[in-house]
């Protein structure tokens, strides 16, 4: 079987790659030539632990191939997936699909026989018809069939989530086109993995309603976190009551700054942007959205009430940068909502991220970049850590204390907005420990 991935971004590359470890033959189609050239040379264009090798090993091994050749890629294969990207549409929040809709294009003019092809690619409710109409149009003699194959990649940890999924969902109306989807999967069948085989349009929403409810639980630990520091309770004691319950699970419910990047923020706005096409109320979404925007707003007030509101000529450390660890990825990060907002209060900024500086260089040139979280550290009024990378977990805090400066109490104020420290060992280490809800 041949396979070919449209896309040869996040989702487009991992799927790749794992789909040639089952054995498959797979083409990773760009349009972006030096990202084809790096890949045929072993660069990889994002982090993401062990995809280096994976792609490596069977890029040599012949399985996985790259190119800009969009047509001949297509005319060869079984099986193409559109795994474009679909950014969220300025103004409604909406998706933006046009590029779906021009690799629709491209795979009319080029399929040869029958062929399957899967929207990969995160799509609202309805896509998979507009791309089906849109093969027809472009080619009426078509011989093909549609399906739609949501991911569930979480970044920094998407190779396992695709080799060892909960599940995949695969929507799919056509019999000849499922036969092929099930042989495609086969290996995950072997394992026993659950495989829900649905109509499209049910695939596609599930996407959305799985990230959206996971975005739901965030914002509500979040906001019991909130009451947590109003009223002294302890949030880490709740999540965990909570959790312990097999009906809620302990997944997700860990306060901080509010969720960010590839999925969440986009997909949310979307499924409520496709609720008012539809005249139907999503309010549970629409208020998520809005709460995390003010929770990244609270973490910045937090800064500004432990520093008595003189942040003019302060210093400030930060720890972590991307949205979320075990990725380069900064888009949606609560760094972007925090840091600028306290830069034009007068603070000097230093900080470091193991994986993300290079794209923070380009969103937030005005912060100092350091080589290492010492480094950050060093000379600095507080210490703030927003991502929560292992390296973090284990800090030496006398040296981190040596490089600061002390309070007037004689204290040193840490902002831990992962609660990855236990506050009583902070305080006992002469730290004015500020965590989320405790």
């Amino acid at each position: 079987m041949r396979i070919t991935l449209i896309g040869a971004g996040y989702v487009g590359l991992v799927s790749g790659a794992c789909f040639s470890e089952f054995g498959v033959d797979v083409t990773c189609v760009d349009l972006d030539q030096g990202k084809i050239d790096g890949l045929n040379n072993g660069k990889i264009p994002i982090y993401e632990p062990g995809l280096d090798q994976l792609v490596i090993r069977n890029h040599q091994a012949g399985r996985l191939h790259f190119t800009t050749d969009t047509a001949a890629a297509v005319k060869q294969s079984d099986v193409v997936f559109i795994a474009v990207g679909t950014p969220e549409r300025r103004g409604d929040g909406a998706a933006d699909l046009s590029y779906v809709f021009d690799a629709a294009k491209t795979v009319a003019r080029n399929m040869d026989g029958f062929t399957v092809v899967v929207t990969k690619s995160t799509v609202p409710v309805g896509t998979g018809a507009r791309v089906a109409e849109i093969i027809r149009q472009e080619n009426p003699d078509a011989d093909f069939a549609m399906a739609s194959n949501p991911e569930f990649l979480r970044e920094g940890s998407a190779i396992e989530d695709f080799m060892r999924p909960d599940r995949v969902v695969i929507g799919c109306e056509n019999e000849k086109a499922r036969a092929i989807l099930k042989e495609l999967y086969r290996p995950l069948y072997l394992i026993e993995t659950p495989i829900l085989f649905t109509n499209i349009p049910t695939a596609e929403l599930t996407k959305y309603a799985a990230n959206a409810f996971l975005a739901t639980k965030i914002m509500f630990i979040n906001q019991i976190a909130n009451l947590c520091e109003a009223v002294g309770a302890d949030v880490h004691h709740v999540s965990k009551g909570m959790g312990l319950d097999r009906r809620i699970g302990g997944k997700f419910l860990h306060p901080g700054p509010g969720y960010g990047g590839s999925c969440f923020p986009k997909d949310t706005a979307a499924l409520a942007s496709t609720a008012r096409e539809h005249g139907e109320s999503i309010s549970i979404v629409e208020n998520v959205i809005e709460a995390n925007r003010w929770q990244k707003q609270r973490m910045t007030t937090k800064v500004r009430t432990a520093l008595d509101n003189q942040v003019r000529g302060v210093t400030i450390g930060v720890l972590g940068l991307t949205f979320k660890p075990n990725t380069d990825d900064m888009r949606d990060s609560a760094a972007l909502t925090i840091l600028p907002a306290l830069i034009a209060d007068g603070a000097t900024v230093r900080a470091y991220d193991p994986e993300g500086m290079e794209e923070a260089k380009e969103k937030m040139p005005d912060l100092v970049y350091c080589q290492d979280a010492y480094e950050a550290c060093q000379g600095v009024d507080v210490v703030i850590i927003l991502t929560e990378w292992n390296q973090f977990r284990n800090l030496d805090l006398k040296r981190i204390q040596a490089g600061m400066k002390a309070r007037p109490d004689g204290r040193y104020l840490f902002c831990d907005f992962r609660n990855i420290y236990e506050p009583p060992t902070m305080v006992a280490a002469g730290f004015h420990y500020v965590g989320v809800g405790r």
